[in-house]
C-alpha cells in the first residue's frame, strides 16, 4: 500500500523499478512461463520483491474487464473425501497456481442433476472454464452437450464420456495388467468387482480384465463379474457374496483400492488370508495400499499428473487452441495380497 493508503498500481511499480508496465503486468499477473518470457530471472525477482514489500494486489475486476477472463476455473467432482479425487484435485490446483489461476471445487455426489446445478452456478460466476470429474457414460450427458454447444471450454478428468476432451488413466490396459498378473501365477478361477456401470473407470477396467482373460482362453462367469459402489463397505458386501459360495474364485480384481480393502475384510471374516488363500488386486495404488497389514497389490494410476495435465489442456482450450485427449499409462505394483502361487 502507498503512504496514503491507496492500493499500489502497476504503473507505480514500473516507475520505481524502471521497467515497462507491460513487463510488470506479465510477471505479476501472468503464468510462470509468461514471467520467464517477459524478463530475466533477476528482474522477475526484483519485481516480485517490490510488489510484496508494497503489498501489491491485482484487481481481478479490472483485469477481467480488459482480458474478458476471470482467471478462475470451476472443478466438479463426485466427492472430495475420495482420496483419488483429492489427489487429482491437488494436481489441478498446482497447475492452476503455476498459471496464476484460481480454482474452486464442488461436490456433485455423482448426481447429473446436481452436476448441472453446480456447473451453472460456477458459470454464473464467470469462470473461464470447467474441469469435470463426474462424467457418466450411461446417460445422455445433457449438461456436457449443452455447455459444448454454448462454446464453454471444459475438460473431463479421471472419467471419459463420448468424444469430449479428457485426461484419464488407460483403464482398459490397467485391467489387463491385473489379469496378466493373476494368470502368470497360475490362476484360472478369476472374478472382478466391476464398480458402477455409469463410470468409465470401472467399466473399462473390468472390460480390460475380462478381455485379456478371453485372449488366453479363460471365460469369466457372469456370476463372478459383480457390480458394486466404489467404497469399502460395498467391497465387503461384494466380497462376501463371492467368497462365501461353495465354489469360489482363487483371485479377485477390484476396480479400485477401496473396494479391494473391503474384499480383504470379507476374506478375513470368512477365515481366508489374502495372499495365502485368495489373491486380491486393487486399482489406483493409493498411499494406504502399501501400508495395510497385508500390503495390497494395486494398479497405479498417475492421479496427480492426471489433474495437472487436465488443467494444462483446459488453459489451452481457453486460449482457443485445439487439444486432444490424453491417456496415461498404468503400472502394476505387486505386493503380498496377490503373491499366492498356484501349482
Amino acid at each position: 500500500m502507498s503512504t496514503l493508503g491507496k492500493p499500489i498500481t502497476l504503473r507505480a511499480l514500473s516507475q520505481q523499478l524502471g521497467v515497462s508496465v507491460s513487463t510488470v503486468s506479465r510477471v505479476l499477473n501472468g503464468s510462470q512461463d509468461d514471467a520467464a518470457l517477459a524478463a530475466s530471472p533477476e528482474t522477475v525477482l526484483r519485481i516480485r520483491k517490490l510488489a510484496a514489500e508494497l503489498q501489491y494486489r491485482p484487481n481481478p475486476h479490472a483485469t477481467s474487464l480488459k482480458t474478458q477472463r476471470s482467471q478462475a476455473v470451476g472443478v466438479l467432482v463426485p466427492r472430495l473425501s475420495d482420496l483419488v479425487l483429492a489427489t487429482i484435485y491437488e494436481g489441478i490446483d498446482e497447475a492452476a497456481y503455476k498459471n496464476r489461476v484460481f480454482t474452486f471445487v464442488s461436490n456433485t455426489q455423482d448426481s447429473p442433476a446436481i452436476q448441472r446445478e453446480l456447473g451453472e452456478m460456477a458459470l454464473a460466476r464467470r469462470v473461464d472454464g470447467l474441469i469435470i470429474g463426474d462424467a457418466h457414460v450411461d446417460s445422455a450427458n445433457e449438461f456436457l452437450e449443452d455447455i459444448a454447444r454454448r462454446g464453454i471450454p471444459f475438460v473431463l478428468v479421471s472419467r471419459r464420456a463420448g468424444d469430449y476432451c479428457s485426461v484419464t488413466c488407460d483403464d482398459y490396459r490397467g485391467g489387463a495388467l491385473a489379469a496378466e498378473h493373476f494368470i502368470s501365477q497360475g490362476h484360472t478361477q478369476l472374478a472382478v468387482i466391476a464398480g458402477e456401470s455409469f463410470a468409465s473407470t470401472g467399466v473399462e477396467r473390468a472390460a480390460g480384465f475380462v478381455g485379456y482373460c478371453r485372449t488366453v482362453g479363460i471365460d469369466i462367469s457372469s456370476d463372478w463379474i459383480v457390480p458394486s459402489h466404489f467404497d469399502t463397505a460395498a467391497g465387503y458386501e461384494a466380497g462376501m457374496k463371492l467368497l462365501s459360495r461353495s465354489i469360489r474364485p482363487t483371485a479377485v480384481f477390484a476396480v479400485n483400492d477401496f473396494i479391494a480393502i473391503g474384499v480383504m475384510g470379507a476374506a478375513r471374516a470368512l477365515g481366508l488370508t489374502p495372499g495365502r488363500d485368495i489373491a486380491i488386486v486393487g486399482f489406483n495404488d493409493t498411499p494406504l495400499a502399501a501400508q495395510l497389514p497385508i500390503p495390497l497389490s494395486s494398479i497405479r494410476s498417475p492421479m496427480h499428473e492426471m489433474g495437472y495435465r487436465a488443467m494444462e489442456l483446459l488453459l489451452q482450450k481457453i486460449k482457443g487452441r485445439t487439444v486432444s485427449s490424453i491417456r496415461l499409462e498404468p503400472e502394476l505394483f505387486a505386493r503380498d495380497s496377490s503373491l499366492l502361487q498356484l501349482n
